[in-house]
């Protein structure tokens, strides 16, 4: 079994250079996901000098966990759209997804992409008598819009559940396979990519943006954050708008596979798919909770690991949720744009933000800006929600601080201090410490040791770091690693 995507294995991307140079672009974006590539691609004819860094390698973050749908039907969205944002709103948010798809289609097709995109019929189901009537009410939304929707209680594989509803005009794909060419195609264009390049500190002077990294700086006058999340917003209070899930996913051999995908409205929620390549799989989400409220790695994995025996594939993930079920696409202040929160779907979202980001660079207006605006007042239910998310960050801090030694950690983890410094040492199974700063470099969070991935992982804001302490997913823009430390 392998603590890794699926979607990694057996795929190389060809690694582009690191900046080592000053340069100056008119739009640097920041971050080589779904979200940076798309945003890149759609502004190659564009007449704007542009770059993108990535501060590790391309589609190895949060897109490498997705499990790569490409549907309009999510859970029960458009119902808590409307019940946040009203009818409009959740109309304008299936329209927006419809486009994405479309646009995902469209470039697949340009450029003969080979990624594995297959017609699936999508699913919603709950196994809950008492929620049948608000899945039945999703459908009525649905219809309303203009979207067939079907109703049933039978899954193409043969399983039941209480309800279902689902569409036909959705899709799969192997979304690395999508991002390497969409980078072998941005390559041969005017746009730089740049990897192993993280951007240290962002300032903002004279109208333009240094944006510093260990050794040069970039100088642009608009920047793009397509980072999972953002690092230099403090005045957008991220924390206080919105939470982060923490999800675990298995693949397994089958003999079988199937048109269909689904997930679940559900409490914990379930999702599936099929996949079929050299080999046929099934993939299996399951256990979705606050990173705030449940630590134990080990523990956390065994709902999923208790489905199945064996799992060929093993990973975690994390999702930003908003408070309104919208993501943030778009302008913050001075030219600095934002594109986060997908709230679990950021394989369409990721290529609607490119798109809208595409045109509000080059000073053009869409449908979509308001929706989707970072600016966008908070509800007053999100007002009132937001002693819990900040509640939930104070006891993830204090946890960190006074219960640092899990019990779970069977003595192979320990802190200590070093030369006045905290440090945190996980021995391996050849007796090996690895050493690494215990906080985590973005707010100084407590880190915990995840023993099933083996990784040191923020429970404030989900920063990852591998044992030797490189920083592996943000915030943190900086690595923990003790010997770097010292020199």
């Amino acid at each position: 079994m392998k603590h890794d995507s699926i979607w990694l294995d057996g795929l190389n991307f060809s690694e582009s250079p690191f900046l080592d140079q000053e340069i100056e672009v008119d739009v640097l974006i920041i971050g080589g996901g779904m979200t940076g590539l798309s945003t890149a691609y759609q502004l190659i004819d564009s007449k704007l000098k542009v770059a993108l860094v990535e501060a590790n390698l391309i589609g190895h973050g949060v897109t490498s966990k997705t499990t790569g749908k490409l549907t309009y039907l999510q859970e029960d969205i458009y119902s808590k759209i409307k019940k946040s944002r009203g009818l409009d709103a959740s109309k304008s948010y299936y329209l927006a997804q419809r486009e994405a798809i479309f646009e995902v289609q469209r470039i697949i097709q340009k450029h003969q992409i080979e990624c594995n995109l297959s017609s699936v019929s999508s699913i919603a189901f709950t196994n809950d008598p008492k929620k049948v009537s608000s899945l039945k009410k999703e459908a009525e939304l649905l219809r309303s819009f203009g979207a067939t929707v079907e109703e049933g209680n039978r899954f193409p594989n043969g399983k039941e559940c209480q309800y279902f509803i689902s569409v036909s005009d959705t899709y799969v794909f192997h979304p690395l396979k999508y991002l390497k060419a969409l980078k072998e195609i941005i390559e041969k264009s005017k746009i730089q990519i740049y990897e192993r390049t993280r951007i240290e500190s962002i300032d903002y002077r004279k109208g333009f943006y240094f944006c510093k990294t260990k050794q040069a700086f970039v100088k642009a006058k608009k920047v793009v954050l397509a980072l999972h999340y953002p690092y230099f917003l403090f005045p957008f209070v991220m924390p206080g708008r919105v939470t982060l899930e923490k999800s675990y996913v298995g693949v397994l051999s089958v003999d079988k596979t199937y048109p269909f995908s689904a997930i679940s409205v559900d409490q914990p929620v379930v999702s599936l798919r099929y996949h079929e390549d050299v080999k046929k799989y099934q993939f299996f989400l399951y256990g979705s909770h606050n990173i705030c409220q449940k630590y134990n790695e080990k523990e956390n994995f065994s709902p999923l690991l208790d489905k199945f025996s064996f799992y060929d594939y093993l990973w975690s993930n994390i999702d930003i949720i908003t408070g309104d079920s919208l993501p943030y696409i778009g302008l913050i202040q001075d030219q600095l744009f934002l594109a986060t929160g997908y709230n679990t779907w950021g394989m369409t979202n990721g290529s609607l933000a490119g798109e809208i980001l595409k045109k509000q660079l080059q000073g053009m207006k869409t449908s979509y800006d308001d929706l989707f605006s970072p600016k966008r007042g908070v509800s007053f239910k999100n007002l009132l929600y937001f002693p819990v998310v900040f509640g939930s960050n104070i006891k993830a801090f204090a946890s960190g601080i006074f219960f640092r030694n899990k019990s779970w950690y069977d003595g192979r983890v320990r802190f200590e201090k070093r030369e006045d410094k905290d440090v945190a040492i996980y021995t391996d199974t050849k007796g090996v410490e690895h050493v690494v700063l215990a906080h985590c470099p973005h707010v100084h969070c407590n880190l915990i040791f995840n023993m099933e991935e083996l990784t040191w992982d923020c429970p404030c804001h989900g920063s990852r770091f591998d044992m030797d302490g490189h920083c592996i997913e943000g915030p943190s823009n900086r690595d923990i690693g003790y010997k770097e430390q010292e020199k």
